[in-house]
């Protein structure tokens, strides 16, 4: 073979790699997971950080990064075996909403105490714990996949119970938990 044979088919290699890949956009996007230590990091990291330059929601399978103008930057999968959802308690006000923005939605119970309990459809406990709302009102839960919960949601002497799933295209954003 030739020096030009081969130069070319190495040259033809990279293109390949590099549109197959997506170049620069999936090196900066593996540096993002690097940096932060992985989806559910990177997730944790929109969720609770005030970031102005960018958006991110959340799907049932991807989590999806624009920027103000709402060009994709980029597109990261979630794990295959997780589901991530994202829970605002709230006593008066609420917003409708079913694919959670990390960036932009807000519920109305910020940084409070609340008893979460979970339990899958046969009755093994996932989450029997006190946790706290982010800064932007909402617990985020990394649930298993494909199953139906029943979530019990306690606060102030209040408390909501609410059936929940975690299948392909089920919500991401739970706004119709209300404490009474």
């Amino acid at each position: 073979m030739t020096k030009t044979k081969k130069l070319s088919l190495i040259l033809f290699g990279l293109l390949v790699l590099l549109a197959a890949c997506g170049g620069e956009d999936n090196n900066q996007q593996e540096d993002a997971l690097e940096e932060t230590g992985g989806i559910k990091e990177l997730v944790h990291h929109y969720s609770t950080e005030d970031i102005v330059d960018e958006n991110a929601s959340i799907t049932s399978e991807q989590l999806i990064v624009t920027d103000n103008e709402g060009n994709e930057e980029a597109v990261y999968d979630l794990p295959e075996d997780e589901f991530f959802v994202s829970i605002a308690p709230f006593v008066q006000q609420t917003h409708p909403c079913e694919i959670h923005s990390l960036t932009g939605c807000q519920g109305e119970m910020v940084q409070e105490e609340f008893d979460v309990y979970i339990e899958t459809a046969e009755g093994d406990v996932v989450i029997d714990e006190t946790m706290q709302t982010e800064e932007n009102g909402f617990i985020d839960l990394w649930l298993p996949k494909d199953e139906t919960y029943t979530v019990e949601i306690k606060h102030d002497g209040k408390e909501v119970t609410s059936e929940i799933s975690t299948f392909e295209d089920d919500f991401t954003c739970i706004t119709t938990m209300q404490l009474i």
